[in-house]
């Protein structure tokens, strides 16, 4: 997956003017920070080289976990369009151009963002996109969300791994009461990312949300560790990412993990594909997460019919509907 043209072209003319060493710096306090997952009380893009540096190496891989995610819910709810939008810890608007580019059908966004460099980036980059009402405000996720506007589609990307985990069930209580249909949190695909979103859903649960994917089912989730439930989407590199991150391969591949709660329960007898599929002569096995709430490998030959065609079709991330085959 690539970025959006219009916004690669922009990215590129923030990026135009600053030294490929200072960039490359950043890039690898940022990523340090990213894979610590430091909560120190300073923000991850905390200045205007580090909110640079991260449109440089980061942009690309969060906007493909977000549109990817997006995308399955799309595919789960296709009657679902939003008009308005509330992302809370927007970054620079990484969201808002997935979402936008997904949904024609929404008119007016709201985005909080604490850091002023990151919404100093985002308002520029947003100069492109074709919404009526695009509303950035400054602002604590943990704390500044009393008086926020309810809305359609509520998301949270790459958020609560910056966030102290006594202050993560609040917030998530808070952002189902500012969902009027569907709530969407991404989190890195990293076992402490699965289990915030675990948690995550088990209160959304409680407090009477639908999970509308990726999870094809209500019953607690089968996985254990070591295993854990992630997903991963295949990114190009431009090649001024490919320098700042001193890398010779021309893709990388991001892992992510999201929950969709939707207020509509929207059942089906479908399942979910959890790793890349092991196919041979005539067979395929998937991992699936079923909608009985079991996890289990499943192997479909060409004596499966139309069944083993379609598994055989099927990537990481996918869904196995067996009413329709």
């Amino acid at each position: 997956m690539e970025l959006p043209a219009e916004l690669r072209q922009a990215v590129e003319q923030l990026l135009d003017k600053v030294p490929l060493a200072t960039l490359k710096q950043a890039s690898r306090t940022l990523s340090d920070r990213y894979r610590a997952e430091v909560r120190d009380g300073r923000l991850h893009m905390g200045d205007d080289i580090a909110a640079k540096a991260y449109l440089a190496t980061r942009l690309p891989a969060t906007y493909a976990a977000v549109r990817t995610s997006l995308e399955v819910l799309a595919e789960a709810s296709p009657d679902f369009t939003p008009r308005t939008m509330l992302d809370i810890g927007a970054g620079p608007g990484t969201v808002l151009w997935a979402a936008t580019d997904l949904w024609s059908s929404i008119d007016s966004a709201t985005l909080l963002e604490a850091s002023s460099a990151a919404r100093k980036v985002g308002q520029t980059l947003a100069a492109g996109i074709d919404t009526p009402q695009i509303r950035w405000l400054a602002g604590d996720v943990t704390i500044d969300l009393a008086d926020m506007q309810a809305a359609d589609l509520v998301t949270m990307a790459y958020v609560m791994d910056e966030i102290a985990p006594a202050s993560l069930p609040k917030l998530v209580e808070r952002l189902w009461q500012l969902t009027t249909d569907t709530l969407i949190i991404i989190e890195p695909g990293t076992p402490a990312g699965w289990q915030r979103i675990l948690d995550a859903r088990t209160r959304l649960i409680a407090v009477g949300a639908f999970v509308a994917a990726p999870c094809p089912h209500h019953a607690p989730c089968p996985l254990a560790a070591p295993d854990w439930c992630h997903f991963s989407r295949r990114v190009a590199r431009s090649r001024l990412h490919r320098l700042a991150k001193d890398a010779d391969v021309p893709w990388e591949d991001e892992k992510f993990i999201y929950l969709a709660a939707s207020r509509k329960s929207r059942a089906a007898h479908v399942a979910r594909v959890l790793a890349p599929s092991k196919t041979g002569s005539g067979k395929v096995a998937l991992k699936l997460c079923q909608s009985d709430g079991a996890v289990s490998e499943r192997l479909f030959t060409k004596r499966d019919g139309e069944i083993f065609k379609a598994a055989r079709r099927l990537d990481w991330g996918d869904t196995l509907d067996f009413d329709s085959v």
